[in-house]
């Protein structure tokens, strides 16, 4: 996995969501600390809804344990994505339907209450 490298974020959405999302980032960037927890405060129900969550939508290509591969060559282990991307700034990209890396992956849409579930997931396994 030593070519996995950070890839830039591409927003599925027009010019002036791309330039409003750019400051949301640079904004939950300044304020990462006050909105997510540590990871021994993990809310346990969230955690294993976004289990879930990645289960169904990810793990056709990511590995989204703590020790499986991924099946996709550009997808990387969720237990390593706080290496290449801060998870705190993955709630915007999400929110906004991104895709990263590469053309084959799909653009997912989110609630707010299953994308924090998602994320407090990927939190919860990171390495």
């Amino acid at each position: 996995m030593n070519n996995l490298k950070r890839q830039p974020f591409i927003i599925h959405t027009n010019a002036n969501r791309l330039v409003a999302g750019a400051v949301a980032a640079m904004l939950l960037g300044a304020f990462s600390g006050l909105g997510f927890a540590a990871s021994d405060n993990l809310d346990q129900a969230q955690v294993e809804q976004g289990k879930e969550l990645a289960n169904t939508y990810c793990a056709r290509c990511h590995a989204v344990g703590t020790d499986d591969s991924s099946t996709h060559p550009h997808s990387p282990p969720f237990r390593i994505i706080s290496k290449m991307y801060p998870i705190e700034n993955l709630e915007e990209a999400f929110a906004e339907g991104i895709y990263t890396g590469h053309p084959d992956m799909p653009a997912f849409e989110f609630s707010v209450e299953k994308l924090t579930a998602l994320l407090e997931y990927m939190r919860s396994i990171q390495q």
